[in-house]
């Protein structure tokens, strides 16, 4: 794919990796538009991102699908066809199942799943009638092994690949093999997200830029997934090779069972 002008929407753009994302795109001669809820946020990565090209921002609620239907609609007067759709938004409450209220709950499924359900739900359509277009899923690591101290983040992860992985034979079976799908299964990401957490041994942080540079470059080249760093690619044939018990020795061997025990997050868990 070449993006040049070309429009990448991306959720949870106002930070982190969706901003690094922008970033990237735009230097390629992409326009963007970012979808963040905290607007405030919005604001500061528009105006420091513009200078780089054209850059549109919308606060947006996503996990309320009347209104990214509503900001969809506007969009496509204003702006035109998305080209690229990439569901980067996230959120992450950390502690055992039991320790996290309804709410906590209902607010990691919503951001992390459903959202990414509405949103492409109302972009793909046009993609279709096109046969044109690219989504990204940013799912995780998590999202293809356990991980204690984050099982509902980790089950919504799991829940966002099955989802795109489905969606990509659907869309196969229609004849719409145009139509690229990628899925982003990072571990940590040194945004703020997973402050206080101690990444597993040969699991170092990620940078969001380099991560997000290996993710564009994905697009360009319609890769299926992103596995970062080099041992998250080794998950599929640790447990498929290893079994149970080989992969539990090793996530405790390695810290990754207990990395999440001195997790702090964001302020306010912001998206």
């Amino acid at each position: 794919m070449n993006v040049r002008g070309k429009t990448a929407l991306i959720t949870g753009g106002a930070g982190g990796l969706g901003k690094a994302l922008a970033e990237c795109f735009l230097k390629q001669g992409a326009k963007v538009v970012l979808w963040d809820i905290n607007a405030g946020a919005l604001a500061a990565a528009h105006q420091e991102l513009s200078a780089l090209g054209n850059i549109r921002a919308y606060p947006v609620d996503i996990t309320d699908r009347h209104e990214v239907s509503a900001v969809a609609q506007m969009i496509k007067r204003e702006v035109g066809f998305i080209d690229i759709l990439n569901n980067n938004a996230g959120i992450v409450y950390g502690g055992d199942f039991l320790s996290l209220s309804e709410e906590q709950i209902i607010r990691t499924v919503e951001v992390n799943f459903l959202a990414a359900l509405w949103c492409t739900k109302t972009f793909l359509p046009e993609m279709m009638e096109k046969n044109s277009g690219h989504i990204v899923m940013t799912a995780s690591a998590a999202g293809l092994l356990g991980v204690p101290g984050m099982s509902v983040y980790a089950a919504s992860k799991h829940a966002l690949i099955g989802f795109a992985e489905s969606l990509r034979l659907e869309l196969k079976r229609r004849g719409k093999q145009k139509i690229g799908i990628t899925i982003a299964c990072p571990s940590f990401i040194k945004t703020g997200l997973f402050d206080g957490v101690r990444p597993p041994t040969l699991t170092p942080w990620l940078n969001p830029g380099d991560l997000a540079e290996k993710i564009f470059q994905a697009v360009l080249k319609n890769r299926l997934y992103v596995r970062e760093p080099f041992m998250v690619k080794l998950i599929p044939t640790i447990k498929g090779l290893g079994g149970i018990e080989t992969t539990d020795r090793l996530g405790d061997l390695l810290g990754l069972h207990s990395a999440m025990d001195t997790w702090k997050g964001r302020p306010k868990h912001n998206i």
